[in-house]
């Protein structure tokens, strides 16, 4: 990416980024003025995104390694530095955890005692406990010629146990697994009977190894380990290949929990003897073995969290107030008609979302209902009221994103449901995922149909929408419910394109639109215009994107990039990329909303979107940018979801020419964040709205 008389810029590496967000999620773990359960719940987090980090990104390294190849993105080399970087942030949660979080549980009267620390009382309970509850489930499987190693299922709890003596048959097979069932909870609470007045709780594995010695009868247990695999998991279909694509994903999640294993996870006092039993077994490197001072599961430690019932141990409830320029009980249709409005999830209800399609439904004049699911849940009103729909005999079109990962099953289950009672279904664009986040109402008033449209850059799912913040707009303007009903059109029928008046469409428009937007700035800043450009995403990883905008500082736009995740821009380089700033944010809330403001001069523009800055969001999915051209409601997201983030002095990061990030604490600041006083202004806006 070579500049005027400067060296390439070499960029940061995706996957380390993807580590590094981790990091500052795991520091959050570390906070003082974060009440304990969600401390807790931060390393939770942690370990549920390692999990799909090594499901999705660890194996092109993984093969390579294995291939000894020391060529291109994935080498030997890589493999070795990812694992590196993979087992220090490991090692850091454990000992977060039982040096700092078990501590201070501990001092709340709440703590997971082992089988060495339980009174004779709790030892009859739990001995009572394994064999009511868990014994009947649990069968050992001999390792023979006649019974191989078993298949054991991604992330999935097991023991490897190594046994003396003979079994029934005068064999001294020595080596047994024991598979435990998902059904099982991982902790159990002793009642108050034998607990007294502390919290007590027993994590599976401690019940299962206090009573290995009883299934095994006649024969001594010696070595043993719970362990836990990883595999690969993205699901990889040949869309050209396939005559039903439902049926082929569905193929696919039956054997998804088979996959390539590429990270083994054992007890830290696992004898050499079993760990290099199961490596072999896996068919893994040393170096993708992880010995772990805990639970091999942390991510299930969320149980904890509903079972620990202490509300001051929680954030402080927070409930979202009804949008603002929305009265209750006001039509949508009649509301729409006087202008757009937006909608600033989770300070707002994303009620008013599910209120909409209600009236739509409900409406004898609303005719058809369009709309894109990419993830909505297992258990979702939004579905219920389209099927309600359907049975009152509205034309309703679904563009149901099978593909969306780990998502998948629920997907296809509503598309079956929605097929089988006569909506349209369409499963998008072979090769692109839909990504987009649309839902059209047409509408007959009088002697003309009229639309009615929702965009938004966050998903139609009612519990996401409590925990991320997102961008939704409500529109009756006919230039982007026009283009809308285009896109729908196209992504149905697979028509060509025609020319849109508003939305920026991927992968059509939305990647070169982008490129030029910027580009422009930087011309225009060459010749003197003062230029900036804001833009809030997840990840920015695309290298076109990140080529102009450091064409761009360096031509003079002043550039600031709120980055959550993954971000391959390195900022701030002497030289290179001065006028450049990346900041990323970790708060209470997940920052999911995708904006993008430019401005040259005295001429501004802002867009939202689904996409984020990645190659494939903008070539291999269909995603959507939309202007926000009311010069009040373009204001409004500027003052609520870019100023804030850029001064935050409390849950912001900047990252530095070295690569590094560092939380940003501005001395003698003690102001909320940016979420805290959105927070605050829309608690206020909640009262005010219940006086």
């Amino acid at each position: 990416m070579p500049s005027d008389n400067k060296l390439p810029l070499q960029l940061l590496d995706r996957d380390h980024s993807i580590l590094d967000f981790n990091a500052r999620v795991l520091e959050c773990a570390t906070r003082p003025d974060v009440p304990l359960l969600e401390r807790l719940r931060y390393l939770c987090i942690v370990s549920s995104n390692l999990d799909e980090f090594f499901e999705v990104r660890a194996a092109p390294h993984l093969i390579a390694e294995r291939n000894n190849d020391d060529r291109g993105t994935y080498s030997v080399d890589s493999f070795k530095r990812l694992a590196s970087a993979a087992h220090a942030l490991v090692a850091q949660q454990y000992k977060l955890y039982n040096e700092q979080l078990q501590p201070a549980f501990l001092q709340q009267g709440v703590q997971i005692i082992s089988h060495g620390e339980r009174n004779a009382a709790q030892r009859r309970w739990v001995k009572s406990y394994f064999d009511r509850e868990v014994r009947p489930l649990l069968v050992p499987v001999g390792l023979d010629p006649a019974h191989p190693f078993p298949q054991v299922a991604n992330k999935s709890l097991n023991f490897i146990v190594r046994l003396s003596g003979e079994d029934a048959f005068g064999r001294e097979n020595e080596i047994t697994i024991v598979k435990i069932p998902r059904v099982l909870p991982r902790f159990i609470r002793l009642p108050s009977t034998v607990s007294g007045a502390q919290m007590l709780f027993v994590s599976l594995s401690s019940v299962i190894r206090a009573h290995l010695q009883e299934m095994f009868v006649g024969r001594k247990v010696g070595q043993f380990s719970q362990f836990r695999v990883t595999r690969h998991s993205d699901l990889a279909v040949d869309e050209d290949d396939v005559r039903n694509l439902r049926t082929a994903l569905r193929q696919g999640l039956e054997v998804r929990h088979y996959g390539q294993a590429v990270r083994l996870e054992v007890s830290a006092d696992c004898s050499e003897h079993l760990s290099q039993f199961l490596l072999k077994q896996f068919d893994l490197p040393e170096r993708a073995l992880y010995r772990v001072q805990g639970p091999v599961n942390l991510a299930r430690l969320t149980q904890l969290i509903d079972l620990v019932d202490r509300p001051a141990l929680l954030f402080p409830p927070f409930q979202a107030a009804w949008p603002r320029q929305l009265t209750q009980g006001q039509s949508f249709f009649e509301r729409l008609q006087q202008g757009d409005v937006l909608v600033h999830q989770p300070f707002e209800s994303f009620d008013a979302v599910l209120a909409l399609l209600r009236e739509a439904v409900a409406d004898p004049q609303v005719l058809a209902i369009k709309q894109t699911i990419y993830r909505t849940g297992a258990d979702s009103e939004l579905m219920a009221l389209l099927r309600e729909a359907v049975r009152r005999g509205k034309e309703v079109t679904v563009v149901v994103e099978l593909k969306a990962r780990f998502d998948e099953e629920a997907n296809i289950n509503w598309a079956e449901m929605l097929e089988s009672i006569g909506a349209q279904v369409v499963y998008g664009v072979v090769g692109l995922k839909t990504h987009a986040k649309m839902l059209l109402i047409t509408r007959r008033e009088g002697k003309t149909l009229r639309h009615y449209g929702h965009l938004s850059t966050g998903n139609y799912n009612p519990r996401t929408a409590r925990l991320y913040t997102d961008l939704s707009q409500f529109t009756a303007d006919p230039a982007l419910t026009g283009d809308m009903e285009q896109v729908f059109l196209h992504i149905a029928g697979q028509s060509k394109l025609p020319r849109l008046r508003r939305l920026w469409l991927a992968p059509f428009h939305l990647h070169r639109n982008l490129v030029a937007q910027i580009k422009a700035l930087g011309q225009a800043a060459a010749k003197g215009v003062p230029g900036r450009i804001v833009a809030k995403m997840n990840a920015l990883t695309d290298e076109a994107l990140i080529a102009a905008l450091v064409r761009a500082g360096q031509q003079g736009v002043r550039i600031d990039l709120i980055v959550r995740g993954a971000c391959m821009l390195p900022a701030q380089v002497p030289g290179q990329t001065d006028n450049i700033r990346v900041r990323s944010v970790i708060g209470r809330f997940l920052e999911h909303s995708r904006i993008f403001y430019f401005r040259s001069g005295d001429k501004e523009e802002l867009y939202l979107s689904s996409a984020d800055w990645m190659n494939r969001n903008m070539l291999r999915r269909i995603e959507l940018a939309w202007p926000v051209t009311d010069p009040t409601m373009r204001q409004r997201v500027i003052d609520e979801c870019l100023v804030p983030y850029l001064f935050d002095a409390q849950d912001a990061w900047d990252l530095g020419p070295d690569g590094q990030y560092r939380r940003i604490k501005t001395a003698g600041t003690d102001g909320p964040g940016a979420q805290s006083a959105l927070m605050g202004r829309y608690r206020q806006a909640r009262r005010v709205q219940d006086a």
